[in-house]
């Protein structure tokens, strides 16, 4: 009777084994058909560029680097934009000459570096974009500080041309093109101050950068470091994207190494995400989790000021990341954390099954903060009214002149770098102008039918509190 037990319970587990694996064979074999049935790759996903920045050691200095990107421009005409038919998406595509998503549409071409020369600067101010971005993310930043400072706007490896340069590019590469940015500036400043910007993967590049220096024994490049939703740390899907190009490159199936393929509507950014990009985004945030753990207390005392701006609700980083892998691994020094809470009205509220504010009570709880936190939050008070209260000993509160507009609950990743008034991502229509206006969009129909998703269309995209976050960002970069 026991070995027939015994012999049952041996067929049952090979059964189940068995069992699991054919489901999961067909589980990948669905979502294989899945990907690979997304609509078909075009010209921009699969042009390899030659003149593309891989650490070539030829490119020395910052004007070497201008001179391979005039070459990598100059590709982008020959092999797509000039073999790129009037008949293909005419009106939004951004590889159609004359298009309204044409970015020659600009009195600037926002996809290029820029060096904002000052000879009377105080200091100089190196500004970085985020993944899939282009530095067009950072010109509102560059044109707070022309007149007091020398701004170089870099374009990071991989962007502002086309989306398959975000196929193979490492986060080596952009941080060595950082490396060249930085060395210029330092250059034309002497022993001025330099400060840096980064928006996103920009300032995980820019964290990157001082931590690499400091570990190595030498004194960090900047006197002072400004992050907008910073790339510490990652969803944890993102450990496992780089399997699924992986598996592409095995099956022959390109599509495979794409998270999305979707119309070039946005002159400045790619709209279609490689694989390898998120990948990127995240070996760059280990690297750097693995080198503040590294660091003594001297050696993190010896890391320059810094402001972060954060949304509470970011679907793109972990904003709770911010905190643990960052901030609370800092020593007492004059370290700011400010976030954005949600619009708090009752309707929204409503509509919210968990508060993304809850995660944070224990740690809003503590009067004992290496750092000054700081929520910007309603005041309870008239609808849409907010204030800036900062988590310390003192409990101080700061009126805001900025309020939450109306049917915004929330601001979101990629909203922080833009005021109302930009021209792109900003609600303020400018009919006259023969181009995009992707802020000021406000299409509605049924689901399923437009090839953006609805979820990107509904993203917030501009920042009501810009004013307000310059203020903050004076006290750093001009005191």
């Amino acid at each position: 009777m026991k070995s027939i037990v015994i012999g049952s319970a041996k067929h049952l587990a090979f059964a189940l084994f068995y069992s699991s694996i054919g489901t999961s064979i067909a589980l990948i074999a669905a979502a294989v058909w899945y990907l690979n049935s997304r609509p078909d790759l075009d010209l921009w996903h699969t042009t390899e560029l030659e003149a593309q920045y891989r650490q070539q050691p030829s490119i020395a200095s910052f004007n070497d680097y201008l001179l391979l990107e005039d070459k990598l421009f100059a590709e982008v005409e020959d092999t797509v934009t000039s073999q790129t038919k009037s008949e293909s998406l005419l009106v939004l595509n951004r590889y159609v000459s004359g298009s309204y998503s044409d970015p020659k549409k600009w009195p600037q071409n926002w996809n290029r570096s820029f060096e904002w020369k000052n000879e009377q600067a105080d200091y100089g101010i190196l500004l970085l974009h985020g993944m899939s971005d282009s530095p067009y993310a950072m010109q509102h930043f560059a044109k707070h500080y022309k007149e007091t400072a020398h701004v170089l706007g870099l374009r990071l490896p991989g962007h502002g041309t086309l989306p398959s340069g975000l196929v193979d590019v490492t986060w080596q590469d952009m941080a060595a093109a950082v490396s060249i940015a930085t060395k210029h500036l330092k250059l034309v400043m002497q022993n001025k101050p330099l400060y840096v910007v980064g928006f996103s993967t920009g300032a995980a590049l820019a964290l990157n950068h001082e931590l690499e220096k400091i570990t190595e024994g030498e004194s960090g490049d900047f006197s002072g470091l400004v992050f907008l939703s910073p790339a510490i740390g990652l969803p944890p899907v993102a450990v496992g994207a780089k399997w699924q190009s992986r598996l592409g490159h095995l099956l022959g199936l390109d599509k495979l190494s794409w998270n999305s393929i979707q119309t070039e509507y946005d002159p400045f950014k790619y709209s279609s995400f490689a694989v390898n990009a998120g990948d990127v985004v995240y070996q760059l945030a280990r690297r750097n989790v693995e080198l503040i753990s590294q660091l003594d207390r001297d050696a993190k005392a010896r890391i320059a000021p810094i402001l972060t701006f954060q949304s509470l609700t970011d679907d793109t980083v972990d904003s709770m990341a911010v905190v643990n892998d960052l901030y609370l691994q800092l020593p007492n020094k004059q370290h700011e954390l400010v976030m954005f809470d949600i619009n708090r009205t009752q309707v929204n509220l409503s509509l919210i099954e968990t508060d993304p504010l809850s995660t944070y009570a224990d740690f809003m709880g503590s009067t004992e903060l290496n750092f000054n936190f700081t929520l910007i939050e309603n005041t309870g008070e008239d609808e849409g009214e907010v204030q800036a209260r900062t988590i310390a000993s003192n409990h101080d509160i700061v009126a805001i002149n900025e309020q939450w507009p109306k049917q915004v609950y929330s601001l979101s990743h990629i909203a922080l770098p833009f005021p109302k008034t930009d021209e792109l991502y900003g609600p303020l229509k400018t009919p006259l102008r023969q181009r995009i206006q992707i802020g000021a969009g406000a299409s509605k129909g049924e689901r399923g039918v437009l090839s953006v998703p609805p979820s990107e269309i509904l993203r917030q995209k501009w920042n009501p509190f810009f004013g307000f976050m310059l203020e903050k960002m004076d006290t750093i970069i001009t005191d």
